[in-house]
């Protein structure tokens, strides 16, 4: 599975966001330093969300495994 990163060029530099993630964002000077702060953001935001669940399925009784998504 491939993400779509989307960018926009501001005063400040760019933005950048994941249409598929939201809250995966990014502002940085450079157009690089923002594709490297968006890979960032979205290991942040999948963590985020996964310690929320973690919490939320705290002693149930619930089946965990890998989901491998390999289409394009």
């Amino acid at each position: 599975m491939k993400l779509s990163a989307v960018f926009e060029k501001v005063d400040e530099g760019y933005i950048g966001f994941i249409e598929e993630l939201p809250g995966a964002n990014a502002q940085e000077p450079t157009l690089e330093k923002t594709r490297a702060a968006l890979v960032e953001a979205v290991e942040l935001v999948l963590e985020g969300n996964r310690l929320l669940v973690e919490e939320a399925i705290e002693g149930r009784n619930v089946i965990r495994e890998p989901l491998v998504l390999e289409r394009e």
